[in-house]
């Protein structure tokens, strides 16, 4: 690398920047190597670290909105004032930094010392917390309660081997072999301790205790609680394939299930997909980053016209072919006999590693058992708790008022159960926050991020602004006039834009 690439960005702040410089209110400049983003908002000017502590986005390609600063990337948001990671999917803060105003001309020499916040007093609080699942919403749950200074007893308990991990990493850094396994962990091992968190992994629970309070593990012994989280998350659709044999068809959920899949990949040299779902295609473009040879076997006509619609659809099955993906589209995997795949159209695929991507169903059955109202999941009021008071459900399972649509709905996306999570840490020490964040996720196919705001089932018209085939476009999906979603290509601040305007009620403008 050269030193022109390694040199941190913009101006010396030492030596101080006028604000005739500032380009929509913010600037980067840098303090020795640390580059800092200066943000003049109303009569403040603030100082925080300019990337953003999740993916290491830069926050000035972000947006402002108040005292909040909003990365481009994945749409994590932060407080100009603490630095505080306020929205998933970043945890840690960003550094302050000390703000000298000299007329027009603003200076930044030393950091400020973290803000430390008055003691929390929680009234009622309760003594011991459980949360089942430990993921995304179970992880960002815990972190919170601990962030808002609950000193009582968490205990969190998974069903996976491993510590909480950033499963959207599994199907597209990790699995490509560009990410080393280090980067997977949410925490290190001793956050937990440090944290007091009483982590149990490679734990299953065998079923829940309302009228006792307690939650009864596999081994029988019986975990009390005040107040409880359900954040079981998903399980992959299993597909049952004549002549298949035992492990023969991989599926991706979790860190033991990748690693197969790296395992499996070492000495192949043809990989069959089953299914064009998000994840299908992201173990597509992961294996091919690993030279294999990848066929894509789905029903549909094309790939997540679903979610995306038509035009969209094409151009991720063109992206994907132009990187020699091959596609088998209106057409099912009938028969497996050794290495030798057999499809309903009568085509045969000599592979040499199968995985399915068809899908995933919600793991309630802890809900059902409980006597918990289910509805194609688990429901949730605005408070995202369960039909019995002091039981809340979040991430996958939980189904949901949302005031964006106006629909109860539940997602499948991994910011989302995060943010769950954090609301659910707020209600459980009695604050009654209401879960009112828009839907979102991303998607990665090879060098092209997929991002998508709001949540749409149904529409009747797609607008299209910019192109589709050029990698840069904002795509407003409509029913009745009204934009219930918004998909976008490198278009990072129109996406923000268009989460904020949905927060407010704000119709989506062009």
């Amino acid at each position: 690398m050269s030193q022109e690439q390694s040199s941190p960005a913009g101006p010396d702040l030492t030596q101080g920047v006028a604000l005739a410089d500032f380009a929509d209110g913010k600037l980067v400049g840098h303090v020795g190597e640390q580059e800092i983003l200066l943000v003049h908002a109303g009569a403040e000017i603030f100082a925080v670290d300019a990337h953003c502590t999740h993916y290491h986005g830069p926050l000035v390609d972000g947006i402002v909105a108040g005292d909040s600063v909003r990365c481009p990337w994945h749409h994590a948001c932060f407080d100009l004032r603490s630095g505080e990671a306020i929205r998933a999917p970043a945890f840690s803060p960003l550094g302050l930094w000390k703000v000298d105003r000299q007329g027009d001309r603003v200076v930044v020499r030393e950091q400020a010392p973290a803000c430390r916040e008055a003691r929390i007093v929680h009234r009622d609080a309760p003594k011991r917390i459980v949360i089942v699942g430990a993921g995304a919403a179970g992880f960002a749950a815990a972190e919170m309660l601990r962030r808002q200074q609950y000193d009582g007893s968490i205990v969190m308990i998974g069903a996976e081997a491993s510590l909480p991990v950033d499963r959207p990493n599994l199907s597209k850094d990790y699995l490509a072999g560009s990410a080393p396994e280090d980067w997977l962990p949410l925490r290190p091992e001793d956050f937990y301790r440090d944290e007091k968190i009483d982590l149990r992994v490679g734990v299953e629970v065998a079923s829940i205790d309302v009228a006792q309070r307690r939650v009864i593990l596999a081994n029988s012994e019986a975990v009390g609680f005040d107040r409880l989280l359900l954040a079981t998350g998903a399980e992959p659709v299993r597909l049952s394939i004549p002549g298949a044999v035992e492990g023969q068809i991989h599926t991706l959920r979790s860190l033991a299930d990748c690693r197969a899949i790296i395992e499996a990949a070492s000495g192949a040299r043809r990989a069959l997909v089953i299914g064009a779902s998000f994840i299908g295609l992201e173990v597509a473009a992961s294996l091919r980053a690993r030279d294999i040879e990848v066929h894509v076997v789905a029903p549909e006509r094309r790939p997540m016209e679903r979610v995306l619609g038509e035009a969209m659809g094409d151009f991720v099955r063109t992206l994907h072919e132009e990187h020699g993906v091959v596609f088998h589209l209106e057409d099912t995997v009938v028969g497996l006999d050794g290495k030798r795949a057999t499809l309903k159209s009568g085509a045969t695929l000599d592979v040499d590693l199968v995985v399915a991507g068809v899908g995933v169903r919600p793991r309630i059955a802890l809900a059902e058992q409980a006597g918990l109202t289910i509805d194609r999941g688990v429901v949730v009021d605005a408070f995202l708790e369960t039909s019995v008071p002091g039981i809340y459900a979040s991430g996958d399972i939980a189904r949901w008022p949302d005031p964006h649509s106006g629909e109860n709905i539940r997602v499948e996306h991994w910011v989302v159960a995060e943010r769950q999570g954090q609301v659910v840490a707020h209600n459980m020490l009695g604050h009654r926050q209401k879960f009112d964040a828009v839907p979102f996720f991303w998607s990665q196919h090879y060098d092209i991020p997929i991002n998508y705001v709001g949540h749409a089932e149904h529409w009747d018209e797609i607008v299209v602004e910019g192109s589709i085939k050029d990698k840069d476009c904002l795509l407003r999906y409509k029913q009745g006039g009204r934009v219930l979603a918004v998909a976008s290509i490198f278009r990072d601040v129109g996406s923000l834009e268009a989460e904020l305007e949905m927060e407010r009620g704000e119709p989506v403008s062009a």
